[in-house]
């Protein structure tokens, strides 16, 4: 679907809630919607476009924005921009907008979800009961409070699952690498150190980079004091998979919740990929879901919003 022609146009190359459309026709801008565009056809529609809005389709390289004179804006429907050349944007000018506040929500209560699923042994209850067994005491459970939980990483994400801990009656500890606004009171801000020699459960809400790349290692999940839980619903990339299947094995990983992995294409898993992720799959304490923590009906909705949003002050400035 093509609108009339605007002076700002832009190129939308992934599916989008229909709800995007109405908003940039709102804001005067010229659209072109292609979902089922393929990869290697994104190049030659490039130079008539300034912007262009991608979820994970394609990385967005130096090589394919060389084929983009015209582009002025990068949007991502997500958080995470680990698909895109932030350096690349930079060098070119281009401004990048991303949706983190979109989907905190939803991934604040996925996380929650994992660890509540992990904690009370929901996910084997179910199967047993499926399977025609009645096991309570197998499935006598732990509750959260009067846990210590250790983020690492505490911006959107970080704060979202913060948030709902409020009413466990539990200890929430935090460390970033930047200095970030705590606006919890039941949330104290920590060295990695001291996350460390006090946190049960450890949740990781970092985005991934070149720095992060398995950021948690065998080192760091070793230097836990306590046997430790580990949930992810950041990036699968930013956990050692074999650190954590090491972890699992040796007992100072007492289980883990899992909505991000270190390959999710799994037609490609590498042999040893295969080896971990079948262990993962049969371990009684570890739950898996497909990366769906940020993958609700109202995110789906409200991440256009936040990138419509942040697009109609970017055209103000433009315009000034």
């Amino acid at each position: 679907m093509i609108n009339s022609v605007k002076p700002f146009r832009c190129l939308i190359i992934d599916l989008m809630h229909e709800s995007l459309l109405p908003m940039l026709e709102a804001l005067g801008v010229a659209y072109t919607y292609l979902p089922e565009v393929k990869k290697e056809e994104v190049p030659a529609l490039l130079p008539d476009y300034h912007m262009l809005v991608v979820r994970s389709k394609m990385r967005i390289t130096a090589e394919l924005l060389s084929h983009a004179p015209n582009l002025e804006v990068v949007a991502r429907a997500g958080a995470g921009v680990d698909n895109i050349d932030e350096g690349v944007l930079e060098a070119r000018n281009i401004t990048l907008l991303n949706a983190p506040e979109g989907n905190r929500d939803a991934v604040g209560d996925h996380t929650l979800g994992l660890l509540l699923a992990l904690f009370r042994k929901i996910t084997q209850g179910d199967r047993q009961i499926r399977e025609g067994q009645w096991l309570r005491e197998g499935n006598r459970g732990e509750e959260i409070g009067g846990k210590t939980i250790g983020l690492i990483g505490y911006g959107h994400m970080g704060k979202a699952f913060a948030k709902r801990l409020a009413g466990f009656d539990c200890e929430v500890l935090a460390y970033d690498k930047q200095e970030l606004e705590n606006p919890y009171p039941h949330v104290r801000m920590t060295a990695l150190e001291e996350l460390q020699e006090h946190a049960q459960i450890l949740s990781i809400h970092i985005p991934y980079t070149k720095d992060n790349q398995r950021f948690v290692d065998a080192d760091l999940l070793t230097g836990f004091k306590n046997k430790l839980w580990v949930l992810n619903t950041a990036r699968g990339e930013v956990l050692d998979h074999t650190a954590l299947v090491d972890g699992l094995k040796l007992g100072q990983v007492k289980g883990a919740a899992l909505d991000v992995y270190e390959n999710e294409k799994l037609s490609t898993l590498t042999p040893e990929q295969q080896e971990r992720l079948v262990y993962l799959h049969q371990h009684p304490r570890v739950i898996m879901t497909p990366h769906i923590a940020g993958w609700t009906q109202e995110s789906y909705v409200r991440i256009n919003k936040v990138l419509v949003t942040k697009l109609k002050e970017y055209l103000r400035t433009r315009q000034d």
